[in-house]
C-alpha cells in the first residue's frame, strides 16, 4: 500500500472540516435593511414604525416614534423626512437605493418621473409623513411597487394601512 504525504493529509483535513463546519446563515433582505438603515437614517429604525398607505393619487409615507414621548427620536424623524421630501422632490432616491438596492422597484420610474410627481412634507405629533401624488398612471403604480417593497423589506419596523 503506498503511504499518501502530508500535503494530501492537509487537503484531506481542510475538506473534512468543511464539510461539517455549517456555513453562516444568509442574511435575509429584512435583516439587511435594519442592519444598514444606520447609516441611510439618523434614528433608531427599531424605535419607529414606518407606515405606508397608498391612494388613488399616489401614497402616503408615515414614519412615527413608538415611544410618543421620545422628543429626540421625533426629532430625527421630522428631520430626515423634511430632507428626503426635499430629495424626492428633485428625483433624488439614492437613499433608498442605498438602503434596498438601485433596483429596488419602482425606484427608477420616480427618479426619472420626478417633475410629474408632487411631493410634500408634514411634520406630525410623533413623526413626520411624506405625501406622492400623480396623475400619471405610471408612476402611480411605480409609487406603490415602490411602498410595496419598502413594507416587504422593513419587515417588523413598517406596516400598511
Amino acid at each position: 500500500m503506498r503511504k499518501l504525504g502530508t500535503p494530501f493529509n492537509a487537503l484531506a483535513a481542510l475538506l473534512l472540516a468543511c464539510a461539517v463546519t455549517p456555513a453562516p446563515a444568509q442574511m435575509t433582505q429584512q435583516e439587511h435593511v435594519h442592519q444598514m438603515s444606520h447609516g441611510v437614517m439618523p434614528f433608531d429604525v427599531s424605535r419607529s414604525v414606518h407606515i405606508f398607505r397608498m391612494t388613488e393619487q399616489g401614497g402616503v409615507q408615515r414614519v412615527i416614534a413608538r415611544d410618543a414621548g421620545a422628543g429626540e427620536q421625533i426629532a430625527l424623524i421630522q428631520q430626515h423626512l423634511a430632507h428626503e421630501a426635499e430629495r424626492f422632490q428633485n428625483g433624488d432616491y439614492s437613499d433608498p437605493a442605498k438602503l434596498h438596492g438601485p433596483a429596488m422597484p419602482g425606484i427608477r420610474e420616480l427618479q426619472e418621473g420626478a417633475s410629474r410627481i408632487r411631493v410634500s412634507y408634514t411634520a406630525l405629533p410623533d413623526g413626520a409623513e411624506i405625501t406622492f401624488e400623480t396623475t400619471d398612471i405610471h408612476l402611480l403604480t411605480a409609487v406603490h411597487r415602490w411602498f410595496g417593497a419598502q413594507l416587504s423589506e422593513h419587515g417588523a419596523d413598517a406596516k400598511a394601512e
